[in-house]
């Protein structure tokens, strides 16, 4: 099973040992176009600080988020589990999974990232600050960048298994499932049960809960089916919607009530 997550918008400072060693990062066949990124967002933010903040999209507030971006290569490095914080991974809580769970999450996850394109858990990786949806100047739309080298590495990286896709549209254009692969991939959206409509907050906690239940009961479901049967065995309210023609995903509803 691969779990395609969102990364967090806010996330925790970097450590205080090494720096990131770009060559160490799972999935080399991104490392020319992580090296292009890497090195078009520190010079925009070492350059021009207001313009910076322009392209990042980021308040007044945020200005120091454009000096941690000059430091990229310099500051020190943790697991991007520690790294990525918010509603999604408080709920998936990474650090307190037993250590079988730990050793199918360093397996299964893959956070996608408008700099790294996807790391895993376990790759060392600064604090950052640099959204799929920036343009940065000679490179242009991040989605658009990720697109060719995504296409192959991604494909490898799904091999013969389910791909349970949890990330937002955003990063959804960097990858998207085609043919084979699209037919073992399954989307899920959070609803409230009543109302039929997607819940915000809430949507995030449910699907950091979903993954974090899947990966400590050790279940692996080979197909979208057999995800749908291991999701209502922990208690979910599932609907499935199988791929009306080919190259389509199959589409979950999981329902709650709460909606805070």
């Amino acid at each position: 099973m691969l779990v395609l997550l969102p990364p967090s918008e806010g996330k925790a400072s970097s450590g205080r040992g090494a720096p990131l060693k770009l060559e160490s990062l799972s999935l080399p066949g991104l490392n020319e176009s992580r090296e292009a990124v890497l090195d078009a967002l520190v010079e925009l933010c070492a350059a021009d600080e207001e313009k910076a903040r322009e392209v990042l999209g980021l308040s007044e507030g945020l200005r120091g988020e454009v000096a941690k971006n000059v430091e990229l290569r310099t500051a020190g490095a943790r697991p991007a589990g520690e790294i990525y914080t918010g509603v999604l991974y408080d709920a998936l809580d990474l650090a307190s999974l037993d250590a079988a769970a730990k050793r199918r999450a360093g397996r299964s996850l893959l956070v996608f990232s408008g700099l790294w394109g996807a790391v895993r858990p376990t790759d060392r990786i600064p604090s950052y600050r640099c959204s799929m949806g920036v343009r940065l100047p000679g490179l242009g739309a991040l989605g658009t960048h990720w697109r060719t080298p995504m296409a192959s590495v991604l494909g490898e990286a799904a091999g013969n298994g389910l791909v349970l896709d949890l990330r937002s549209s955003a990063y959804a254009a960097a990858w998207k499932p085609k043919g084979e692969v699209a037919r073992r991939t399954a989307t899920v959206r959070v609803l409230h049960a009543p109302t039929r409509k997607v819940v915000s907050h809430f949507n995030k906690a449910t699907k950091g809960r979903m993954v974090r239940g899947l990966l400590s009961a050790g279940v692996s479901p080979k197909s979208p089916a057999e995800l749908v049967e291991a999701l209502r065995e922990l208690g979910y309210v599932v609907e499935a919607e199988a791929p009306a023609k080919a190259g389509q995903s199959w589409a979950l509803d999981v329902l709650v009530d709460e909606i805070h």
